[in-house]
């Protein structure tokens, strides 16, 4: 098999990973998939979800990120950036949420202007937090309260509702900070009955597999952190860990890799193609160039397009353009299907 070069825990470049992934030769091409379906070249339908990466820092070093985010990276979208993000969504009325990332995104030093600006905007504001963010400094804490003045959505993390997976996969003393930050959560409303103010969170397994079904699961987890915790949340997003970045490296150290392509390829869902996340989202980086979805970003693989900067955005083009695709994308369409709101099917 070919083999990648390695940083630490990290490989890397995005090239190599793709490079690895498009020569393994593991399974069926995914575009040939598609052309069985008489879905090549796959396209859009219309611009929705407006999402975008605002820096690759974050307070924690989770094994499963795609984002290889963490405490020492240094990539920070700046405010002239998030101005152009704005020109862009005031010009496409079509766009009614905007889906904000990281890292983790309050890390970075405009992220509360740049939230203020949307929600004048009348956008639905979704943030992905990480939880332990909100109790990691004393200047987040006030976060709960922040989130709660913009009506912001926050969708966040949790492996599992036990302490050792979860600390297994995302760092020691994750889960007893998680538990204090969605009960700082819930003391203002959030995920509360009767309450607009929506806390959602999300899984991803732990191993070489895919995950269980969304709904089973989702009982699992608010039975269990109702009785253990009191703790109240919305919706649980079940999604299918994509074989980039941390994740990649994790299947290939541990000889794993053939065998989980394989099964992503069996699990192959022809009904979760007609609702992948790229076919109504836009994907913006740090420094901001477009992508087709939050993983083509990882692997750097840029729209198809002669516009792919924020300071291009083209809507015109943008619907008319072919989704970029590759192996990688069994991940979105294999049973369930997956996107960042949990499954599609």
């Amino acid at each position: 098999m070919k083999s990648l070069k390695a940083q630490g825990n990290t490989l890397a470049e995005p090239y190599a990973q793709l490079e690895f992934l498009e020569e393994s030769g593991i399974c069926t091409p995914f575009q040939q998939k598609l052309e069985e379906m008489n879905m090549l070249p796959l396209n859009p339908k219309e611009l929705e979800i407006f999402q975008v990466n605002i820096g690759k820092m974050c307070n924690q070093v989770c094994k499963h990120c795609h984002v290889d985010a963490g405490p020492d990276r240094k990539e920070i979208m700046t405010e002239d950036t998030m101005l152009q993000c704005l020109d862009a969504i005031k010009l496409n009325p079509s766009i009614g949420i905007v889906d904000i990332t990281g890292g983790a995104p309050e890390m970075n030093p405009s992220f509360r202007w740049f939230v203020k600006e949307l929600n004048k905007l009348g956008k639905h504001i979704i943030v992905r937090c990480n939880l332990t963010i909100i109790v990691a400094n004393k200047k987040y804490n006030d976060l709960p309260e922040f989130f709660k003045e913009h009506g912001v959505e926050i969708v966040s993390s949790l492996p599992f509702y036990t302490q050792e997976r979860t600390d297994r996969q995302r760092g020691n003393g994750v889960f007893e900070d998680s538990i204090r930050a969605l009960k700082m959560l819930n003391a203002v409303g959030y995920g509360m009955e009767g309450s607009s103010l929506i806390l959602n969170l999300v899984y991803n397994p732990a191993g070489a597999f895919l995950p269980p079904s969304q709904n089973a699961l989702e009982n699992e987890y608010k039975q269990a952190l109702r009785e253990q915790f009191a703790i109240e949340f919305n919706n649980l997003f079940v999604i299918t860990n994509i074989p980039v970045s941390r994740y990649l490296d994790y299947l290939i150290s541990s000889g794993n890799y053939e065998k989980y392509m394989e099964r992503l390829r069996a699990a192959f869902n022809p009904s979760a193609v007609y609702n992948v996340m790229c076919r109504n989202t836009i994907s913006v980086s740090w420094d901001g160039f477009l992508y087709d979805c939050d993983f083509n970003q990882m692997l750097d693989l840029r729209i198809r397009s002669a516009a792919q900067h924020i300071s291009e955005f083209n809507t015109e083009v943008l619907n008319n353009r072919e989704i970029v695709i590759g192996q990688h994308c069994y991940g979105c369409t294999a049973g369930a299907g997956s996107s960042c709101g949990g499954a599609t099917v």
